[in-house]
């Protein structure tokens, strides 16, 4: 017995290791879940379709999308060839209940909608207007898409249904409202209440926080009793609680919301030495998954491969 022991522990650690590699990274510990192929893809766009489990990561460089399984940790595969159909840069991405998969084109002015099954081009859209314009992210509600424009002040709409996607419509003009632009990056992460009643969306430069009604277009901002979102990029509305990704200091900034969504406690800032200048984050099955875009070295080395971090998370109950 005493000969056999330490063969049994040996035995028991091997297994375990095994285990945990089988297991797949991407569980806080520093792990990266995804690796995205490519030397000059600067992440920055993600979205699940809750259907099937399917990730999807857009390259800033040249518009390519790929694609992998969150059950499935390890290398994207290429969905969406980069350059084709005009989309040559991609920020925000979401999945519809229908399957439908939009994009953000970010400086290219136009917003795509692709079947996330297939990766045929459903339509193409060019936003109204002229001047500089970076579509950055957008958010679902029941009967529509809002995409923000981190140079204009404006907010877009997008109907949609169970047929079709709508135009882009300059929904609401925030000239004049409480919300300033300033120089640099403006309005960037939005996310929609379960209701669709308020959007929250974050401005990078200023660190401020923001709720829109979606029924009287009234702009506020929340208070978060001095907390700065400083670098503020993605944002995930859960119930109350709201998860803002921070470019730097690379974290993910949890809020706490009260319930007319007017003010909210930073109660933590999730980190993980995965992170590498994220930029945004989805969530499925426990998990958020966050981009590390490597965007502080754009035009320079980056450290290779790009990757895709998980980390756990506690999903909140239907209120």
């Amino acid at each position: 017995m005493h000969v056999r022991a330490p063969h049994l522990l040996l035995t028991l650690c091997l297994c375990l290791c095994l285990c945990l590699a089988a297991c797949g990274s991407g569980s806080g510990d520093g792990d990266a879940a995804f690796t995205v192929p490519g030397e000059q893809v600067f992440p920055e766009g993600i979205a699940v379709n809750k259907a099937n489990g399917d990730l999807f990561v857009g390259s800033t460089d040249d518009g390519a999308v790929y694609r992998g399984n969150t059950a499935r940790p390890g290398e994207l595969e290429l969905f969406l060839a980069p350059g084709e159909d005009g989309r040559e840069s991609v920020t925000g991405m979401k999945v519809d209940e229908q399957g439908r998969l939009l994009i953000a084109g970010r400086g290219t002015g136009r917003v795509f909608a692709y079947d996330a099954g297939s990766g045929a081009l459903i339509e193409a859209f060019e936003i109204p207007g002229d001047g500089d314009s970076l579509l950055n992210d957008l958010t679902l509600t029941a009967d529509a898409a809002y995409l923000t424009d981190s140079f204009r002040p404006v907010i877009y709409r997008l109907a949609r249904d169970a047929e079709t996607v709508g135009e882009p419509e300059p929904w609401l003009d925030l000239e004049g409202t409480p919300l300033a632009y300033g120089d640099g990056f403006n309005l960037n992460g939005i996310s929609a209440s379960d209701d669709g009643r308020y959007l929250l969306t974050v401005q990078s430069n200023s660190g401020a926080l923001w709720r829109v009604d979606t029924e009287t277009s009234e702009v506020a901002e929340v208070d978060l009793g001095g907390a700065t979102l400083a670098t503020g990029d993605g944002a995930l509305l859960d119930g109350r609680s709201l998860y803002v990704v921070r470019n730097d200091p690379g974290v993910v900034a949890h809020i706490e919301l009260s319930e007319d969504y007017l003010s909210g406690e930073v109660v933590e800032e999730i980190d993980d030495p995965s992170f590498d200048f994220p930029t945004t984050l989805a969530e499925h099955d426990g998990r958020l998954f966050v981009v590390n875009s490597q965007l502080d070295r754009e035009g320079a080395t980056a450290d290779l491969p790009f990757t895709v971090s998980a980390v756990p998370f506690q999903e909140q109950p239907d209120e």
